[in-house]
């Protein structure tokens, strides 16, 4: 007789998720090897001394490995899967009955991190790579994947005039925020006091703006104190010359120089993702993407040594030097060898 399976969506009781996600699972072994207690003191400053408890830091890094490992772009579509996903709830520590973070705190929790913030994270986990024994360092791989923005090509405007519509969105947005400031200074007990603090602190600012702490704002950093006065005048003139591109976390230089060849990204943005410019798409016609770019160590492990999105514009065999270094000099590596595809075998990286 053919049998017929009715939905039975009674409560479950007395089961957990250490008997519901098997002991062998990838998540189990992730969270055995990679203890995230590091990231409360890199994260610690973002938060106030009291208040509303947040969503806990480790928690957050772990969805941000979980997009990863799963291959998920969106925040809201990984939320719906860790909803799903047994083993993901128990990766994060979430019971069946408790509910998980909403997408939208993850994207505000991601912009008050900053770069600087991530970076450290991917260079922690690098160290206990290499503190376990992963990482090689006799020869190191490079290249760069293109990735499609979520944007269209008829979104590109003229670059100048959506800049300055930002700048006076920014401009006024500063404005409210400050007249907030002055309304609830207004509103304090102590509102002399607090009005000399205020009087004090924008006359730093204006100090601060002045052109001349502006241009010592860019000096480069400073060098060895070791080095004889010639080679350190000579370091500091090409160091202020040189583009680095991590330390513009991938920008390109959009400097219009006369005589220069220029490229359409120069002079057209994207309203939607300004990030994003024009690149060849597989089929005909073009997107808007990124580039992003790896140093790859060639042990048995293969672990990302170093990683930068760019725009697509930006070709794989610029900035490759920067990480290259920053790559042996941040983990003490001294490779033999240096593979890349023929993008990279330009006169300069070569000489390098």
């Amino acid at each position: 007789m053919m049998g017929t399976k009715k939905r039975n969506v009674v409560p479950l009781l007395h089961v957990s998720l250490e008997d519901l996600v098997s002991k062998d699972h990838f998540y189990r072994q992730l969270d055995e090897k990679l203890k995230l207690l590091f990231v409360y003191e890199f994260v610690r400053e973002n938060y106030a001394k009291a208040g509303r408890p947040s969503i806990d830091p480790i928690v957050f890094f772990k969805l941000q490995l979980v997009m990863f490992f799963e291959g998920v772009r969106s925040e809201r579509q990984l939320m719906r899967q860790a909803a799903d996903s047994l083993s993901i709830r128990w990766y994060l520590g979430y019971n069946l009955g408790e509910s998980l973070p909403d997408h939208s705190s993850l994207t505000r929790i991601r912009t008050r991190y900053g770069v600087e913030v991530f970076r450290r994270f991917f260079e922690t986990v690098i160290d206990q790579c290499q503190q376990a024994g992963l990482v090689w360092g006799k020869e190191l791989y490079a290249d760069a994947t293109k990735v499609q923005a979520n944007a269209a090509v008829s979104s590109l405007k003229p670059r100048f005039a959506v800049e300055a519509h930002l700048e006076n969105l920014f401009a006024l947005a500063e404005t409210e925020a400050q007249d907030r400031e002055m309304n609830r200074l207004h509103n304090d007990a102590s509102f002399s006091d607090a009005l000399h603090q205020r009087a004090t602190e924008l006359s730093l600012t204006e100090e601060q703006s002045m052109p001349v702490e502006r241009e010592e704002s860019s000096l480069p950093r400073q060098l060895h104190p070791a080095l004889d006065a010639e080679v350190y005048e000579a370091l500091t003139k090409a160091n202020s010359e040189r583009h680095d591109w991590i330390e513009r976390t991938g920008e390109p230089n959009r400097e219009v120089t006369r005589g220069h060849y220029q490229r359409l990204a120069d002079f057209r943005v994207s309203t939607t993702d300004p990030d994003a410019t024009l690149m060849q798409g597989k089929g005909a016609g073009s997107r808007l993407g990124y580039h992003t770019h790896y140093v790859v160590d060639g042990g048995k492990a293969r672990i990302i040594l170093a990683a930068l999105v760019t725009p697509s514009e930006v070709m794989e065999n610029q900035p490759v030097l920067d990480l290259v270094f920053r790559t042996r000099a941040r983990w003490k590596l001294h490779p033999r060898q240096f593979t890349g595809d023929t993008t990279y075998g330009t006169a300069e990286n070569i000489v390098a």
